[in-house]
C-alpha cells in the first residue's frame, strides 16, 4: 500500500518582524515564505515551509527562485505519484541539481503526510524520544541593547541564548552578561565574520564563557576552521559550511569542527538530514537544530528533529510570538520552564491557520 499524491499547493506569506534581526550578513525586517500543502487521495493534508529568504544574502536560493522550481520543476515530478515511503521523494527529486530549500519544503510536507497516514506524531514517526525540547533564542542586538535583550530572554525561561558576534563585539560586555546567568548555556554565532587577517581576535573570545562559536569563518574556509579547532578551547561549530552529508564527511576528515548545526532547508529535507544525523552519531559529532527566522510549520518539523536521542544540545526554538505578533499555526508554540512540549496529534501536531497567514 502507498500514499497517492493528489494535489500540491503553494501559498505565499509575508509578515513584518516585531523588530529587525541584525547579523554581520544582513538586517532582516520582514519575512516572506511559501507554505506547501500536499493532499493525498484520502484527503489527508501534509504541510511544509520554504525557508529561503527574499534575496540571496544567506544562500543562493530565494523565495522567487524556489517558487519557480517548486511549481514548474518539482511539482510535475511528484504529482499523482504513489509513494510507499517518504524517503522516495529524495530519489524522485535527485535528477534536479541543487535547489535544496525548494526540495525540502515539499519533502517536509510529504513526511508530515505520512506521519498522519500512520496516525502518529511526526517526532515518533522518525524515532524521536525527547518529549520536551530545550528552548533556545537568538539575540541579534547592538552592544547598547544586548544586556536588556539577554535579560528579557532569561526572564522568559530560555535555557540557551545565542549571541551574534563580530570581531568588533564588546568582549568585556559579553563576559559580564554571561556571568550574570550561570544556569544558561550561551552560544556565539559569527556568521562567517572572521578571516585569516583577524584570526587573533577570534581567540580572544576563548574566555568569554561561550559553550561554542558557530561558523567563525566563511563557508569554504575549512583550513581556518581546522586551525581554530586546534587552537581554541571553545568548541567550533559549523553552520553555513554544512550543505550535505559530503560536507560533514569533509569536516570530520579535516577535523574542522566538533559540532554541526542541522538546517533541513539547507540540507534538502528529512532524507538527507537523517543520514547526517546517523553519520554524526557514529562519529561522535555534536548536533543541534538551527533556525531560519521561520514560521511555525518549519519550526514544528525542527522540533520533531530535535526529539531524536542523539541531538542533545539546545537549538533555535523560540516561542510563536518571538518574531511576530501572530504565527500561522494553532496552538501557538509556548516555552514553559525553558522547554517546549511536543504535540501528541498526528503529523507535525499543529493546525495551519491560513487566515493568520493573510491568505
Amino acid at each position: 500500500m502507498g500514499v497517492t499524491i493528489r494535489e500540491i499547493r503553494f501559498q505565499r506569506i509575508h509578515k513584518k518582524l516585531k523588530k529587525p534581526f541584525v547579523t554581520s550578513l544582513q538586517a532582516v525586517n520582514d519575512r516572506e515564505a511559501i507554505i506547501v500543502t500536499i493532499i493525498s487521495d484520502s484527503g489527508l493534508e501534509g504541510f511544509g515551509e520554504c525557508v529561503a529568504f527574499s534575496t540571496p544574502w544567506y544562500t543562493e536560493e530565494t523565495v522567487e527562485s524556489c517558487a519557480f522550481v517548486m511549481e514548474r520543476v518539482l511539482k510535475p515530478l511528484l504529482q499523482a505519484r504513489i509513494l510507499s515511503s517518504p524517503h522516495e521523494v529524495a530519489t524522485v527529486f535527485a535528477p534536479v541539481k541543487g535547489n535544496h530549500m525548494a526540495k525540502a519544503a515539499i519533502e517536509m510536507a510529504v513526511w508530515d503526510l505520512f506521519a498522519k497516514y500512520e496516525g502518529v506524531p511526526l517526532w515518533q514517526y522518525i524515532g524521536g524520544l525527547h518529549k520536551h525540547i530545550p528552548a533556545g533564542v537568538v539575540v541579534a542586538a547592538s552592544d547598547d541593547s544586548i544586556l536588556r535583550d539577554i535579560e528579557q530572554a532569561a526572564s522568559k525561561g530560555y535555557s540557551r541564548i545565542k549571541i551574534k558576534i563580530t570581531a568588533e563585539s564588546d568582549r568585556a560586555l559579553l563576559k559580564e552578561a554571561i556571568s550574570r546567568y550561570p544556569d544558561i548555556i550561551f552560544f556565539a554565532d559569527a556568521n562567517g565574520g572572521f578571516s585569516e587577517d583577524n584570526f587573533g581576535q577570534l581567540t580572544l573570545f576563548n574566555d568569554i564563557g561561550f559553550s561554542l562559536i558557530e561558523q567563525p569563518f566563511g563557508e569554504q574556509e575549512w583550513d581556518l576552521h581546522a586551525q581554530a579547532k586546534k587552537q581554541m578551547k571553545t568548541s567550533i561549530c559549523l553552520d553555513e559550511s554544512i550543505k550535505s552529508i559530503h560536507d560533514v564527511e569533509r569536516m570530520i576528515e579535516m577535523q574542522a569542527a566538533d559540532i554541526i548545526v542541522l538546517k533541513m532547508g539547507r540540507l534538502g529535507g528529512w532524507h538527507e538530514t537523517l543520514k547526517i544525523v546517523e553519520l554524526c552519531r557514529r562519529s561522535g559529532i555534536g548536533m543541534w537544530v538551527g533556525g531560519m527566522i521561520e514560521f511555525g510549520i518549519s519550526k514544528a518539523h525542527n522540533l520533531a528533529l530535535a526529539s531524536l536521542p542523539d541531538i542533545v544540545l539546545p537549538g533555535d526554538f523560540s516561542d510563536s510570538r518571538h518574531f511576530w505578533d501572530e504565527d500561522v499555526i494553532a496552538p501557538e508554540i509556548m516555552v514553559i520552564d525553558g522547554k517546549i512540549e511536543l504535540q501528541q496529534q498526528a503529523g507535525i501536531g499543529y493546525d495551519v491557520d491560513l487566515k493568520k497567514a493573510g491568505l
